[in-house]
């Protein structure tokens, strides 16, 4: 069973964004890391990797050479192997792009399953799933709070909004699915496998590799352009409720967003 993991190389933090003089996101200019909903994507996979024999793992990202340590952090969390799709032309790429590059990627590899977050930190748009899916001709299963595996099926579940009920899915491989922040903690890697990931095979791809020109992808090609950036002024709230009350509903707020 061969397991496709998108992972995205994303700002550390929402403030410390900064942007190019073509208003793209500066990465070499901020801390980056593996972002979150992707941790959940690959727990997701080593977890099906436990559970089934011949299970292979690859970790799949496209973006400047800083992008490796996304796919460095994968390799810690479980996956097997990564490939790096790197070119100067995807500058700029918006979702329609990433997602052709993306496609061509999987093809290449051969895959059963493709698993991804439900959306990246630094865009949010959550539409490369079903696009990609669409792309390569197979189910999407999108925002899964559970996945299962079964033979050549799997099976999910979603609650798309509290008080809405769960909707049970199932779909035959190959497939693309993401999973939601519900899924499943994912691990800490331990300092023994940060240390063998270093020695991982990690395969680097240009876009002639995948078939793709440089024309098809980055700023010239993308159907959206950004026009301008306005930083959002931080807010403050003032709680007037009894204290206790106060403090409970602060800290589940907290909890929820799984800061305590």
């Amino acid at each position: 069973m061969k397991i496709v993991v998108l992972t995205k190389h994303v700002p550390q933090a929402v403030a410390e964004v900064s942007f190019g003089r073509d208003l793209t996101v500066d990465r070499s200019a901020v801390r980056c890391r593996l972002q979150d909903a992707d941790e959940y994507a690959v727990e997701q996979a080593a977890r099906i990797a436990c559970r089934r024999l011949d299970v292979q793992v690859t970790a799949l990202t496209m973006g400047p050479s800083g992008a490796s340590g996304a796919l460095r952090s994968a390799l810690a969390r479980g996956a097997d192997e990564g490939v790096h799709v790197l070119d100067d032309a995807l500058h700029g790429s918006d979702a329609p792009a990433t997602s052709l590059v993306l496609a061509a990627a999987c093809r290449r590899l051969g895959f059963d399953l493709v698993l991804c977050g439900t959306a990246s930190t630094d865009s949010a748009m959550s539409v490369i799933p079903a696009m990609l899916a669409e792309r390569l001709g197979v189910p999407a299963l999108c925002c899964c709070d559970t996945l299962e595996t079964e033979e050549d099926m799997l099976f999910a579940t979603r609650e798309d909004a509290p008080g809405t009920g769960t909707e049970e899915l199932a779909a035959a491989m190959p497939a693309v699915v993401s999973v939601t922040d519900r899924s499943g903690e994912p691990r800490y890697p331990r300092f023994e496998a940060v240390a063998d990931a270093r020695q991982k095979l990690v395969r680097t791809w240009s876009l002639d590799d995948l078939g793709i020109g440089p024309d098809e992808v980055g700023l010239a090609a993308a159907a959206t352009k950004v026009t301008g950036v306005t930083r959002a002024e931080a807010r403050t709230t003032t709680v007037n409720e009894d204290p206790a009350a106060a403090a409970a509903r602060i800290a589940d707020f907290l909890t929820r967003r799984q800061f305590l």
